[in-house]
């Protein structure tokens, strides 16, 4: 009998281990979660009652952890007013607990193929303090007017309780909107719900146009998503944007720019999620030089984003890889720390300068740090976090990040080995997707996997279709080795279409 999840699973924890992160709860933290009888009754003094508004949620079909419900209605000639209302974790998971110290510890959830390692106990983020559909939940509401033209008039923060009225899914929500689709679930079955998410995704619409103006970047990269039956890997499929994560983005884009500035206005320091300027600018002028495009000297994100829009037009098949080369050269993002008075570089990618993590506090501890200096301030607390604690929470947060990130990357490349290691001798068709003195990697188009050319590289360049016969794999570390063949694939392959399609 296969048994690939629990083999994936075995290499996510070692994985896990290697980079630091703890793949369990402690004791201590196991018996502070049996010691919660249940969800926060109240978000504290003076709450206003929002149970009455269309609450709606969207995230992946199986997200049973909800860190936030929105809701949308006109606000006079040319406004609307968009509420995000964010679940207060922090009403039971209390600073400098076990449980505060393992989320503080790992910094995020880590979603690897084959297992979840949630930052909290899964009864919390999955039940107490997620804002499930027909659950009432204490929850700081980020309250926003919108212009039309994407531009925000007004805004206020402000404890709530909230009432989840539709728990939907990214993928019929965007075949819906899209007219792909029906309507989904209570979208067809709740009076209201179907033109609550029509406005919202108007807004949305003009949030994301104004982003895009002042130099948003449209990337678009390839995620494989494993897909089991049962015990066995079946696939891997291809993870692609749509319309209602869009939406979702856009609304948090939003709510977490006018948190940031909420505490800049009442002189309290703040976490920053920042992307400078790409250091490796001259090497992405370089990029874009190689296919005949400028780029100016200096860094302008507005210039890069009219180069991206233009090469998804031209050469649709090769963007996912530029789009990857760009984000590499970018360099990661980062959390730091802004002081009353102080400024910090703002987000490159975004074409944002007011940017803090605020919307995610079941799986990002930044958010959760973040909602305890909100709720501090709102209540004419000081704030829990010194200077020298959040600065040093910044810089573990952006670390942890990455080793999260590596290892979700890891258990990915084992998944892809996996699938493919009963095909040795198969061939593919598949893309050049990178050059250089460490090697030479091609993608095949189905199933969507990356792996290095060992045989037959030589004078291939980037964006080359080639078929490529499957030598070796190695599960463990995560290595798939190629050689080019000349004629077509036998018994696999893919389309000499679109990449990935």
């Amino acid at each position: 009998m296969q048994r690939h999840r629990h083999n994936l699973k075995a290499i996510a924890r070692r994985v896990m281990i290697d980079r630091g992160l703890l793949p369990d709860f402690s004791p201590a933290v196991v018996a502070e979660t049996n010691a919660i009888a249940g969800p926060a009754v109240g978000p504290g003094p003076a709450p206003r009652d929002h149970r009455g508004l269309l609450w709606v949620s969207i995230d992946n079909d199986d997200s049973r952890d909800l860190d936030q419900v929105s809701f949308a209605e006109a606000a006079g000639p040319g406004a609307t007013r968009v509420l995000v209302a964010i679940a207060d974790v922090d009403a039971l998971v209390t600073k400098d607990s076990a449980i505060d110290e393992h989320a503080a510890h790992n910094t995020t959830s880590v979603y690897t193929a084959a297992e979840i390692f949630p930052m909290l106990p899964a009864v919390l983020s999955t039940d107490r303090t997620s804002l499930g559909e027909d659950q009432e939940r204490p929850a700081i509401v980020v309250d926003m007017q919108v212009r039309d033209d994407g531009s925000i008039a007004e805004s206020e923060i402000y404890r709530a309780v909230v009432l989840n009225r539709a728990k939907l899914a990214y993928d019929s929500v965007a075949a819906w909107l899209e007219g792909r689709g029906p309507a989904p679930g209570r979208v067809a079955s709740v009076p209201g719900i179907d033109a609550q998410l029509r406005l919202q995704d108007r807004v949305a619409q003009a949030l994301r146009t104004v982003r895009h103006e002042q130099g948003a970047l449209s990337l678009e990269t390839i995620e494989p998503r494993a897909v089991f039956d049962g015990e066995v890997l079946a696939d891997l499929r291809l993870d692609e944007k749509n319309r209602a994560k869009e939406l979702i983005e856009d609304l948090m884009i939003a709510a977490n720019g006018v948190t940031a500035r909420f505490l800049a206005a009442r002189g309290v320091p703040s976490l920053r999620r920042v992307l400078r300027s790409p250091e490796r600018w001259e090497r992405i002028v370089q990029l874009a030089a190689a296919l005949n495009e400028t780029l100016p000297v200096e860094p302008d994100a507005a210039a890069l984003e009219a180069f991206l829009c233009k090469r998804r037009r031209v050469q649709p098949d090769t963007f996912p890889d530029l789009s990857l080369a760009v984000v590499k050269l970018m360099g990661r993002g980062e959390y730091v720390v802004e002081l009353p008075g102080g400024t910090s570089p703002g987000h490159f990618g975004l074409a944002v300068h007011d940017y803090t993590h605020s919307t995610a506090p079941n799986r990002r501890f930044p958010d959760l740090a973040t909602q305890r200096l909100l709720k501090a301030s709102l209540s004419g607390r000081p704030a829990p976090y010194g200077r020298g604690e959040l600065e040093d929470l910044a810089r573990h947060c952006t670390e942890q990040e990455d080793n999260a990130n590596k290892v979700e990357r890891q258990v990915r490349k084992s998944a892809a080995a996996l699938l493919l290691e009963p095909r040795i001798g198969e061939r593919f068709e598949g893309m050049v997707t990178a050059v250089s003195e460490k090697g030479t990697w091609v993608r095949i188009f189905r199933p969507p996997v990356e792996g290095k050319m060992v045989d037959g590289f030589e004078g291939l360049d980037v964006g080359e279709r080639v078929t490529v016969e499957l030598l070796e794999t190695d599960v463990e570390r995560g290595f798939i080795d190629f050689a080019r063949r000349t004629g077509g694939s036998k018994n696999a392959g893919g389309p000499r279409g679109r990449a990935g399609s």
